[in-house]
């Protein structure tokens, strides 16, 4: 939880410096290959290729194919079709990604996934609910296509944890990660990208290696260290809570309109479903007591990593 609401705090400011600094005046696509490239520069020197299987670092790099590099190419177009505010509200979706992934890949399911994720939902529409614009349903389907990869990407990793060497640091394992993503990055920009919108402004440089070392750099590290130590449950919550926190952001620094009643209650809406998972997994934990007394961990498939 404390990585995740870490991260969450650091992520805050990314929304509204894309939409400021980057949106329409640099190459979308030079912006995803510059974020990846920094963060990689990051992790690269920490990477020990022979201490995983081949197998493992290509599941690695799968999951950064598609949670960074395949997300970012969406996250980053929704921009030009939506405000900030309007991005950060149809991410809302992601908490649902998130849980039906979790019990396909398991091969159950849960319903209290699906009520927790429904009523953190139910908080951050309640966050920013206004009137569609003229680009409202391809802007819709382009942030779903992010939300979507993104979701897939937590719970692969959550479940690909499993099988990293627990005498090895995940810090010397995560520059695969970021490989992957450069895989789709760099032949995006290949093809797509436009040479000649490149940033010209010292503070377009300034927000996209701020973005790259930090937001991507250390921040996926830490997220997906921290979607290891919760449940399904907490993870899709947690998501959410990105939403009210990049709002107050965009309002306090860049005055955005907000409407602050809205935004209060939803963030209450989501606190309460994050209390509500964590009463629901404390009475199963304690439902399903070994007889000696220990506990069996509840909610999350894999095992618990630093």
């Amino acid at each position: 939880m404390v990585y995740l609401t870490g991260v969450t705090l650091l992520w805050a400011f990314s929304y509204s410096l894309i939409g400021v600094y980057l949106s329409g005046q640099v190459d979308s696509y030079f912006a995803v290959l510059t974020r990846i490239a920094l963060a990689s520069l990051v992790f690269l020197p920490l990477l020990r290729p022979r201490s995983i299987p081949w197998a493992v670092r290509l599941g690695l790099m799968a999951i950064g194919a598609i949670q960074l590099g395949v997300m970012y190419l969406f996250f980053y177009q929704s921009f030009l079709l939506l405000s900030v505010p309007e991005v950060l509200l149809f991410t809302i979706f992601t908490p649902l990604y998130i849980t039906l992934i979790d019990d396909g890949l398991a091969k159950r399911f849960s319903p209290r996934y699906l009520v927790v994720a429904g009523l953190a939902v139910a908080g951050a529409a309640v966050i920013r609910f206004e009137g569609i614009t003229a680009d409202f349903w391809l802007g819709f389907l382009v942030v779903q296509g992010a939300n979507i990869a993104f979701a897939f990407g937590q719970v692969g990793y959550r479940h690909l944890s499993a099988r990293l060497p627990s005498d090895i640091a995940s810090r010397h394992l995560f520059g695969w990660f970021y490989l992957g993503a450069l895989c789709v990055a760099l032949p995006a920009f290949w093809l797509l990208g436009d040479a000649t919108r490149l940033p010209t402004l010292t503070v377009q440089w300034v927000v996209l290696t701020w973005l790259g070392v930090v937001a991507s750099g250390l921040g996926y590290f830490l997220w997906n260290s921290g979607a290891c130590r919760v449940d399904a449950g907490t993870l899709a919550v947690m998501n959410n809570a990105l939403i009210p926190a990049g709002l107050v952001v965009n309002l306090l620094i860049w005055n955005r309109d907000a409407d602050l009643v809205r935004l209060t209650l939803g963030a209450l809406i989501i606190g309460a479903s994050l209390w509500l998972n964590a009463c629901w997994a404390r009475r199963r934990r304690q439902s399903i007591a070994s007889p000696q007394g220990d506990p069996v961990s509840a909610g999350s498939s894999v095992a618990r990593r630093s």
